[in-house]
């Protein structure tokens, strides 16, 4: 209760009710992530895009190899390394879901997410599109079959 492990240390947060060492899934939003200086933070990361986005920039920043996507209203560079703290209560935990891992990373706000969430493609066990589907839920003939096609060998 009110620790959590994850990034190979203990985090604070508010949430209890879990057993010691229970599989949970973490869940922190992208605007509560905090971008402070390298010789204050909890997590360092190399940020590999930013995006202005009117009122906040969203910057995608790899820690660990595990993407984060963060919404910001602090200017960083692309190619900049960065600290990251993050308050206690804004680290949710959750029962683990039966879908964790199946998304991964920041994909609900990525691109990624259009054809994860679009009705109109086969999926394989990996979130890949393998298919697209006519309105009848039938393979599209406008594209080859996921099978056919590629090198001829």
């Amino acid at each position: 209760d009110y620790k959590v492990f994850f990034d190979g240390r203990v985090f604070d947060c508010l949430d209890r009710g879990f057993d010691k060492n229970e599989p949970v899934d973490v869940v922190i939003r992208p605007e509560d992530v905090d971008v402070v200086p390298l010789d204050s933070w909890m997590l360092r990361g190399h940020v590999t895009k930013v995006t202005f986005k009117g009122v906040q920039y969203e910057i995608i920043v790899d820690v660990n190899g595990f993407m984060w996507m963060i919404q910001t209203t602090d200017y960083v560079g692309v190619d900049s390394d960065i600290g990251i703290y993050i308050e206690p209560d804004a680290i949710h935990i959750m029962k683990k879901s039966e879908f964790s891992g199946t998304i991964g990373d920041y994909s609900s706000f990525s691109d990624e997410m259009d054809e994860i969430s679009n009705p109109d493609v086969e999926l394989d066990e990996h979130g890949n599109v393998i298919d697209r589907l006519d309105s009848d839920g039938e393979p599209s003939e406008d594209e080859p079959d996921a099978t056919e096609g590629g090198n001829d060998d």
